[in-house]
């Protein structure tokens, strides 16, 4: 067992509190100003960790990178991402590419980073399936979470400039949108006739169709379409298709988000924006800012921030939280946007994204404000097992 004690305890969803902590089988499963009492100190092995004058929160959630799908420092031989053979790609799961020995893996749980959504890439309109992992372990099959958590797809920029200069399709963002019709159609008849073999045994099922099958949970809304859209009308695009079929969906990047808050409030899917804190290496980044986060987030809607790792390094998080501070962002909805709000977006909040009993251990002890530059990680716990001291 291990207690956290003398901290301030910021729970994200139960306010800001000084108790104790009590963590047992990887999970918090005790609170309060007394919780040592609650303890049988004949049959209970316990370690301490005293944190007085430091600062305690949940572990940060990012809900949108490549962790592990682009090893540090390498080139061709650790890009694992895309597959750019073929724009549509649904049935790829991003669980056979990551690479949890990657250096940037250890980087991120000592930056208080304890969790994040890994995606496959944006230059297929079909990219694949992302999963919700833990950033500790070597092993990724026991660093899941969540897996699928969405089914990648991506407008704009990313597959035309892939397949439109080899003269491939697509070349346009109609084709993009088409080639998004046509194969969740197919996926839709292949559904239909898996029931009806179901149904009635006369009935042949349909031969196995692997992409088809990934397809599956997107359209029965267990997982959502994760879209990539800078741009404002490849948002309204990905949300025009998602009306057409049924879907749920995330809009991810958002960057032109600020400029379409209206109709974004009132279509009500979830926004994950992000990386701000990088170039406008590209057209449909050229209104990219840091006050979207805010001007969406003020106007009513509970946004994630992103890095979109390896754009903005994994670490940087808490600084692309403080920085949208920066830019007229409530700090309440910062922390927000890097915890709970990613968690529920992930169809995770059951483990993480708040300190809460029942919930994972995962919980980092900052000597100051996390969203401050000059605040250290002193202490980073996951699954109740400390990985991460900062010396002294």
């Amino acid at each position: 067992m291990l207690l956290i004690k003398n901290g301030t305890v910021n729970t994200i969803t139960q306010g800001i509190q000084k108790i104790g902590i009590l963590i047992k089988d990887k999970k918090i499963v005790a609170m309060g100003e007394n919780v040592q009492e609650q303890l049988d100190s004949e049959t209970e092995e316990l370690e301490i960790i005293d944190a007085e004058g430091n600062f305690i929160y949940p572990g940060f959630i990012d809900a949108h990178t490549h962790l592990g799908l682009w090893e540090d420092g390498m080139g061709v031989e650790g890009a694992d991402g895309n597959e750019e053979t073929d724009p549509i790609t649904p049935h790829l799961n991003v669980i056979d590419g990551i690479n949890p020995m990657d250096r940037t893996f250890k980087e991120a749980y000592e930056g208080g980073i304890t969790a994040v959504c890994t995606t496959p890439g944006s230059a297929n309109v079909m990219g694949g399936q992302a999963a919700a992992i833990k950033t500790y372990g070597r092993r990724i099959d026991k660093m899941v979470i969540k897996n699928p958590v969405a089914s990648k797809v991506a407008f704009g920029e990313n597959p035309k400039s892939c397949y439109g200069s080899n003269e491939d399709t697509p070349q346009t963002r109609m084709a993009i949108a088409a080639l998004l019709r046509e194969n969740l159609r197919k996926g839709e008849e292949y559904l239909y006739d898996l029931k009806c073999a179901e149904e009635d045994e006369d009935i042949d099922k349909p031969e196995y169709d692997i992409k088809l099958e990934s397809l599956i949970p997107v359209l029965k809304k267990e997982i959502p379409l994760k879209a990539h859209a800078h741009r404002a009308d490849d948002m309204f695009t990905a949300i025009r298709i998602a009306q057409e079929f049924d879907l749920k969906l995330t809009i991810d990047h958002c960057t032109e988000g600020h400029m379409i808050v209206e109709e974004l409030l009132e279509e009500d899917y979830p926004l994950i924006v992000g990386p701000s804190l990088s170039e406008r290496s590209k057209i449909e980044l050229r209104n990219l800012t840091f006050e979207t986060a805010g001007i969406l987030s003020n106007a009513g809607k509970d946004i994630c921030l992103m890095t979109d790792h390896p754009v903005i390094p994994l670490q940087y998080l808490p600084i692309c939280a403080g920085l949208a501070v920066k830019y007229g962002m409530k700090q309440e909805k910062a922390l927000e946007s890097i915890t709970i709000n990613p968690a529920k977006v992930l169809g995770i909040e059951d483990r993480v994204g708040s300190i809460e009993v029942g919930k994972d251990a995962d919980i980092v002890i900052w000597d100051g404000n996390p969203l401050e530059i000059q605040s250290n990680v002193l202490c980073t716990i996951i699954d109740g097992k400390v990985v991460y001291k900062r010396e002294a």
